[in-house]
């Protein structure tokens, strides 16, 4: 019998039926498709061996005048910027005190008890003691005079640590500790840490237990929030934001050893919002906006966050928020919609996304400096980081549906759609993000899955706005920063402890074999399915890629499925190793309906494994019919 060549069409297509979707793809696992064909995605390696505290939710880069490279590393517990593979945490101070901690230990436990009246603290907040002595026993100075997280709030006067040494080994107080509640000491209390979960910012559940009574409600804070950050640069000097809380500013000039302070206790600040959902620099322009900000009254901000209020500093300068007829510092409020959920700057305008609505935000100069018009309703923001520039204009997720605006907004047509949404879990969806990899022309967004029951980020779908493809995986990510500045894109994630990796490095995970690779087709048939197809051989089209040339064999699995009915479970009929010197593989395979899985060979050694991708041709098969039933 002649030879058939199967050219599957590209994307993978979870709108139809596998029969109704016939010579398409139905599923896949860290897969793309390129020019129509499909291939591997890139590997990853870990962008600096050192670790960080919290899950990254952001990242951001940017270059000082003197060439400097730096990334901003926003975590759920803190703040970092990293330059030359070294993470410095700037994370800002919310309070000092002053001669006021003191500390009580139990012989035979490493809890120590601080008592610091008013400390502001919630548990898992850092905490840095100086000052400190012994307190006889164990218990050394050097113990206590080190950065702690506080591991239980148990009263508004009192909180309990860990004592470890410099190492971070456990230490337990003996008598000599006991009933010593040493020196009065100094303790330096970084921002409140916020939540690694979504929580509804108001009602029951959401503050620590017992805080407040049944069915009272509590207002959203930078520590009762999921932990997100915002930041920009302006100029060399970097402006970042958690959340629902302050605004704080690391200057360049004064050197990574030193914090990020808030900007409204700066020298020369005035009326600076103290709250925020989100900064943005206005590049041409060059204002501090703030989406999400509290009011003025009188002569001094309320402290109480207005989640559709935009305000704007004076051109030129950061610290001046009083709108006078002397400058262009001012504010707007957004009329549709609940809350700003967030904002992204594209060309030569702001866009600003609250839960229902789209808004163009732009420079007009005097007397009012920004307009802002209402560009669309119904089709609002999933989460403050859905959404990202591409050279063709930005995409972004919303509630139901992935949409592109370049003036105007338009829902992507998406063969995955149903798939993702009836499988994202909506009360972690604040945590969805997109990223630009534009060396492959691609948008990816990620989100939290119910069937992996986590609730944090495990999926994504990728779009390619070239060729208007999808396809779909797994990958357990938390931000993504596109090249630009850096070379390759950037990605928080795990691996036991919390890293940023470099994503299109190499084709590994790590330092390991990326397992899970594959590719399913739709069932293919004979006319209609009216007869029974013998599959006697497969010929394979696949390019073996290699980045290092110390892959021995590096070699993929097609699997041969089958079923009579479109209504029935497919079972594995055969599964044939493809090595790159694999010319055909023979089969004795009688069914109505066959599918091809083409997949990463797991039984190769790790080394094997590695160093590799692989791309598909043009797939030839040799069946014929085989009588009816």
């Amino acid at each position: 019998m002649p030879l058939s060549k199967i050219d599957f069409k590209p994307g993978i297509n979870k709108e139809e039926t596998d029969y109704a979707n016939e010579g398409g793809w139905v599923d896949a696992d860290k897969i793309r498709f390129r020019k129509g064909r499909v291939e591997k995605i890139g590997g990853w390696e870990k962008f600096s061996t050192n670790t960080i505290v919290g899950s990254a939710r952001a990242l951001h880069s940017w270059i000082s005048l003197s060439g400097s490279k730096y990334l901003g590393i926003g975590t759920t517990n803190k703040y970092y910027i990293e330059e030359g593979g070294t993470y410095n945490d700037v994370t800002p101070i919310r309070k000092n005190t002053t001669n006021a901690a003191t500390f009580a230990a139990t012989d035979g436990s490493s809890t120590i008890t601080v008592t610091d009246a008013g400390h502001g603290a919630v548990s898992g907040d850092f905490v840095t003691f100086s000052s400190a002595v012994s307190l006889g026993g164990n218990i050394t100075a050097v113990v206590l005079n080190q950065e702690y997280q506080i591991s239980l709030v148990t009263g508004t006067n009192t909180y309990e640590i860990t004592a470890k040494d410099t190492s971070g080994s456990t230490v337990t107080a003996n008598s000599s500790d006991t009933g010593n509640g040493g020196s009065a000491t100094d303790a330096a209390y970084q921002v409140n840490s916020g939540l690694e979960n979504y929580v509804q910012s108001t009602g029951w559940g959401v503050g620590t237990w017992g805080a407040g009574g049944w069915g009272s409600s509590t207002a959203i804070s930078a520590a009762n929030q999921l932990r997100l950050w915002t930041h920009d640069n302006y100029g060399e000097d970097l402006i970042i934001n958690p959340r629902g809380g302050g605004i704080y500013r690391w200057v360049e000039n004064d050197g990574l050893s030193t914090r990020a302070v808030e900007l409204a206790t700066t020298s020369g600040a005035n009326l600076v919002p103290t709250q925020a959902l989100q900064v943005i620099t206005s590049e041409t322009d060059r204002h501090l906006v703030v989406l999400g900000a509290d009011p003025i009254s009188g002569s001094s901000r309320t402290g109480t966050l207005d989640p559709m209020l935009v305000a704007f500093s004076d051109q030129e300068n950061p610290l001046e928020f009083e709108p006078l007829a002397t400058n262009t510092a001012g504010s707007l409020r957004l009329s549709s919609g609940s809350s700003i959920v967030g904002g992204i700057k594209a060309r030569q305008e702001i866009l600003i996304w609250t839960d229902t609505s789209l808004y163009s935000m732009n420079f007009i100069g005097p007397p009012l400096t920004f307009a802002v018009n209402l560009i669309n309703e119904g089709a609002g923001l999933i989460g403050p980081k859905a959404v990202c520039n591409s050279p063709k204009g930005v995409y972004y997720m919303s509630k139901k549906g992935f949409y592109y605006y370049n003036g105007s907004v338009q829902q992507i047509p998406c063969s995955v759609q149903d798939y993702v949404f009836s499988d994202l879990d909506e009360g972690q969806a604040f945590k969805c993000f997109a990223g630009l990899n534009e060396e492959f022309s691609e948008v990816w967004f990620f989100y939290p899955s119910l069937d992996d029951n986590t609730s944090e980020i495990s999926r994504y779908a990728i779009y390619n706005y070239e060729e208007g493809t999808w396809s779909i995986g797994s990958l357990e990510r938390y931000s993504w920063l596109a090249a630009g500045v850096l070379d390759k894109p950037l990605a928080g994630g795990e691996n036991g402890s919390k890293y940023i990796y470099e994503h299109e490095k190499g084709f590994n995970n790590d330092q390991s074999a990326m397992d899970g690779v594959f590719i399913e087709s739709a069932d293919i048939d004979i006319g209609d399915g009216d007869r029974f197809v013998f599959l006697k051989r497969i010929l394979p089209d696949i390019l073996f890629f290699n980045d290092t040339g110390t892959s021995q064999n590096p070699a993929i699995n097609v699997v041969v499925k089958r079923r009579d009915f479109s209504n029935q479970t497919l079972s594995t009929d055969s599964t044939s190793q493809i090595t790159t010197s694999s010319t055909f593989t023979s089969l004795r395979s009688r069914a109505r309906q066959f599918v091809l899985r083409f997949e990463s060979d797991d039984d190769n050694t790790e080394a094997d494994q590695k160093n590799y991708k692989w791309r598909l041709g043009s797939t030839r098969v040799e069946i014929q019919p085989s009588g009816r039933r």
